[in-house]
């Protein structure tokens, strides 16, 4: 047992010494805006992004919706470019536009070849996308039909019943409950005088993180990253205006019918905030919990021992403010109730003990040794880029990655999850399950819904 631990131990570490990460430059450009930089001339490309505090939970309930639109229509039109033109003039010199939007953030992205007259074009049309946008009606007409039938039809698909039921019974009436894409009703009143007033508000550059990655030099990323941000709106408003959601909740569950063959399970939690001082205990221990695929206890416990799930996850998902802890699978709806109660013991269990040493030692080996592919791309770099200037994260958090795997153990983890998980504090969300009514285990209220009434439009 000594000789095995002490020949993992030396793997992980000779796997941290093999890590060979970006050097980060970083300051604030004239604007006011952060900018994150990693220079890199081994191939001539150029890797930008811009993000914003202007995802979904910046909406409201009476207009969510709009930060979506919002963000869509940001190249369907600027002043000075038709739709048609930003997109002919980016495929013409063969650069790539991308973007990003979740609850926390918005952002556009830009691939380009690092030649002077190529990227200059390119960079050209960003800067009127990201600061001149023109927000049309009969565009916004266009899209609004477009996602309302996107809406409509997600309404009848029990993934994401269940997920919006889920986000609700845990975030309550927090911003962060609100759905991503919005709502029917909500998006069949929004205007481009929302639209605007929305762009105005969020997308300041004083709130703006500009991630440069490639063939530039300091010089030429800081002219860029001016470029990009010195005309948008002079002030935003900051994301700290949220109101702050309980760390925990009380349990609860719904059973929703659905015609679906199986059920689809949900429960969950408030689990923590990216910057969380136990974020790297929960996050190994939840690779060991139900993160790490065919080698996690869930998988274990669920499919391999009793064949009730193909498979069965978790995660955590780290926001600004506290986001969920989540368990999720789907099974037979005769063994729904079989599979909940063996995940609800199965997590119960790892809460009061911890993963085991031979857990912990494998799930290092595992987590340190695959770091190298997650930065092995301009593309992958670009967005650690943008998150650690998002969450105001250490320029150093990639250096830092694999010592602080290093320092978790046992102990560590059983003590986060004590501090952020209460088993007996959980929203179970079933679609598609048996309705047994009455009160289920654990005295949690049941709530009987019909899919069927909630997709009638």
């Amino acid at each position: 047992m000594l000789i095995k631990t002490i020949y993992v131990a030396i793997l992980c570490c000779v796997a941290s010494a093999a890590i060979a990460t970006p050097n980060i430059q970083y300051w604030q450009s004239a604007s006011g805006a952060k900018v994150l930089f990693v220079e890199d001339h081994n191939i001539p490309m150029l890797d930008v992004a811009v993000s914003f505090p202007a995802g979904s939970s910046f909406d409201t309930l009476e207009l969510s919706g709009v930060a979506g639109l919002t963000h869509q229509m940001l190249d369907a039109g600027s002043d000075g470019l038709t739709e048609d033109e930003i997109s002919r003039g980016m495929a013409d010199i063969g650069a790539q536009f991308g973007g990003a939007f979740a609850q926390d953030m918005a952002g556009v992205s830009l691939r380009t070849l690092s030649n002077l007259e190529v990227r200059g074009k390119a960079l050209g049309i960003m800067e009127a996308v990201l600061q001149r946008p023109m927000f049309a009606d009969e565009i916004l007409n266009r899209e609004k039909v477009r996602l309302i039938a996107a809406l409509k039809e997600a309404e009848t698909k029990p993934d994401n019943i269940a997920s919006k039921a889920f986000q609700k019974a845990v975030f309550g009436t927090h911003p962060y409950a609100l759905p991503v894409s919005g709502e029917v009703e909500s998006v069949e009143i929004i205007t481009v005088q929302d639209l605007r007033k929305f762009y105005r508000a969020h997308y300041g550059a004083n709130n703006a993180v500009v991630a440069i990655m490639g063939d530039v030099t300091r010089g030429e990323a800081k002219a860029i990253a001016q470029q990009l941000t010195g005309k948008l709106p002079p002030s935003a408003e900051g994301p700290d205006e949220f109101p702050v959601e309980p760390a925990r909740i009380k349990a609860s569950e719904q059973r929703i019918s659905h015609p679906a063959s199986q059920s689809h399970i949900l429960l969950g939690a408030p689990g923590m905030s990216r910057t969380d001082p136990d974020y790297f205990a929960l996050y190994v221990g939840n690779y060991i919990l139900g993160g790490g695929g065919f080698v996690s206890r869930l998988m274990n416990e669920i499919r391999e021992k009793k064949g009730l799930a193909y498979s069965v996850y978790s995660y955590f998902n780290p926001m600004k403010q506290v986001g969920a802890f989540q368990i999720g699978l789907q099974t037979k709806k005769e063994q729904a109730d079989e599979a909940l109660q063996l995940v609800r013991s199965t997590l119960a269990e790892f809460i009061a003990k911890g993963p085991t040493e031979e857990e912990l030692l494998a799930a290092k080996q595992n987590i340190i040794g695959g770091f190298p592919l997650r930065i092995d791309s301009n593309s992958k770099i670009l967005n650690y880029l943008s998150v650690i200037g998002f969450y105001d994260l250490p320029l150093t958090y990639l250096d830092d990655f694999a010592d602080k795997v290093e320092e978790v153990s046992v102990d560590k983890i059983r003590d986060a999850f004590i501090r952020h998980i209460d088993p007996e504090a959980m929203a179970t969300v079933i679609v598609g399950a048996p309705v047994t009514g009455g009160k289920a285990s654990g005295n949690t209220e049941v709530e009987l819904m019909n899919a069927e009434k909630t997709s009638k439009n």
